[in-house]
């Protein structure tokens, strides 16, 4: 069994069950966990005699971390982050001063990284100024960490202890990535290149178009931004979608009636020359877009407005997507209510699903679709033939991977797997 993710914020009761899962999954002979047993204990004992603690340290070293009272003690600590108690806080480091420049999460690598940068992405003003003093350096990190979650005033206070008042060449990529309006334009302000680090001007554009972020508010302003200071995006229905512009919209379907009934392809949706990626075997992460109609582009995207503007303009709410040569597409929009890319900052509402049941779509329409995980590589790909949309969505064996209020909703309305 491979490694698992810890998540963002790991529940140490919900861990100390997992383990004591795996303990009782190794005595009755489970092949899937002594193989996880014997990959991450340094010294595996017979699983007879396995105890308690010898399943907690394989368990954590499976999450990355090196010992259970570590992934105990990373737990507390962001605990004590999110629920913004400095006091508990700095009881913690104070008696572990090495957690200050460690990553928060107790592995190796981590984005969110070491506390002062994991207090950063909340924007917790007080813990940040007590780690600063009792030692933590990672003020640039935090600071590039605040800007991606649009904690503004968190950045500027950064800034007054020491962080760099320049954003750093690729600063904007953070923003880009989360849809940050907030931020880009905090970065924007302060000098900021639309760039990536390496100087590539498209790298920027390219990640808002396809990050797996959903904020169409954020995405519409952040491409304005871009456009106001000279990036070009071609004037397609499908990049009228991407920049939220129902007036661009408005003009191609006057000059093309049938736009409503178009699909459009992998690199008419994200174009190669904004720096967007080629389409292959393994480019669906989600529920594809390829060959996708601009319904289907709303429900991914979460556009509800201009759902809503196609469908009142006529637009069949059980439009289908193409079909390639393998036989896999042919679904409607309501599978991308579903199952989309994956969210970090939570679940998606059901707006454009509700929309949609609304106008009347079919809650078990059936299609046949393939999808990768993130953490797979491009060629391990899942096959799932004549599902419907619910049955899609147990296709998704981890919970942020769906859209719980829509399935909640399809059922309501009739939908079955």
């Amino acid at each position: 069994m491979s490694g698992r993710d810890l998540p963002v914020r790991p529940d140490l009761e919900q861990l100390r069950h997992q383990a004591q899962d795996l303990l009782r999954a190794l005595r009755r002979g489970d092949p899937a966990a002594f193989a996880e047993f014997r990959q991450h204990h340094p010294s595996a004992p017979d699983p007879a005699t396995a105890r308690l603690a010898d399943a907690q340290l394989a368990l954590a070293r499976s999450y990355g971390v090196p010992s259970w009272p570590r992934l105990a003690l990373a737990c507390r600590l962001i605990d004590a982050i999110w629920e913004d108690d400095l006091s508990a806080a700095r009881d913690l480091v104070r008696k572990h001063p090495r957690l200050l420049h460690e990553m928060a999460r107790g592995t190796r690598t981590c984005n969110w990284g070491p506390p002062m940068s994991y207090a950063a992405n909340l924007g917790r003003d007080r813990i940040i100024a007590m780690l600063h003093e009792l030692g933590a350096t990672d003020l640039d990190r935090a600071w590039d960490r605040a800007v991606l979650q649009g904690r503004i005033d968190t950045a500027r206070k950064l800034v007054e202890l020491g962080a760099s008042a320049t954003p750093p060449p690729g600063a904007v990529m953070g923003p880009a990535e989360t849809l940050s309006r907030d931020g880009m334009a905090f970065v924007l302000e302060r000098g900021g290149v639309i760039a990536d680090a390496a100087g590539n001007r498209l790298a920027p554009v390219a990640l808002v178009l396809e990050t797996y972020s959903r904020n169409p508010a954020g995405k519409h302003a952040i491409l304005a931004m871009f456009v106001e200071r000279g990036i070009e995006l071609p004037d397609t229905p499908p990049m009228a979608v991407h920049r939220g512009r129902i007036d661009l919209l408005d003009a191609h379907l006057r000059l093309d009636p049938g736009l409503l009934t178009r699909t459009f392809s992998h690199v008419e949706l994200w174009p190669p020359e904004l720096g967007c990626q080629g389409d292959g075997p393994g480019a669906p992460l989600g529920t594809p877009l390829a060959g996708a109609s601009l319904l289907h582009m709303c429900a991914d995207y979460d556009e509800v407005e201009i759902a809503r503007w196609l469908l009142e303009h006529g637009m069949d709410p059980d439009v289908r997507a193409a079909v390639d040569a393998d036989g896999f597409g042919g679904h409607t929009a309501l599978f991308h209510c579903v199952a989309a890319h994956v969210v970090p900052s939570g679940p998606r509402g059901d707006g454009v699903a509700r929309l949609l049941l609304d106008y009347g779509t079919d809650p078990n329409a059936r299609a046949s679709l393939r999808w990768r995980r993130w953490s797979e590589p491009a060629g391990a790909i899942r096959l799932h033939r004549d599902v419907t949309p619910l049955g899609w969505a147990h296709g998704f064996d981890k919970p942020r991977d769906v859209c719980r209020p829509v399935l909640k909703l399809i059922a309501e309305r009739g939908g079955h797997a």
